[in-house]
């Protein structure tokens, strides 16, 4: 049975020591799954303090990953 593709982590921490581990954990995988695609790079985006989105984006070409603050 295939396995899904991760596309998106949310991520929510309230020390900065937790939200670096979540922050390097999220993009590990993402950076993976990006690696079966070949064709999408890595989006952070920065909701709040604490709060962030990391997916696979087509905007991002890939082997990069960008971060942003919405």
């Amino acid at each position: 049975m295939p396995t899904a593709i991760v596309t998106a982590i949310d991520i929510h921490a309230t020390s900065r020591n937790v939200l670096e581990e979540q922050l390097d954990a999220a993009v590990k995988d993402l950076q993976e799954a990006a690696m079966l695609t070949g064709a999408h790079g890595i989006l952070v985006t920065r909701h709040s303090p604490g709060r962030y989105t990391a997916a696979l984006s087509d905007k991002v070409p890939f082997g990069v990953t960008r971060e942003i603050v919405h």
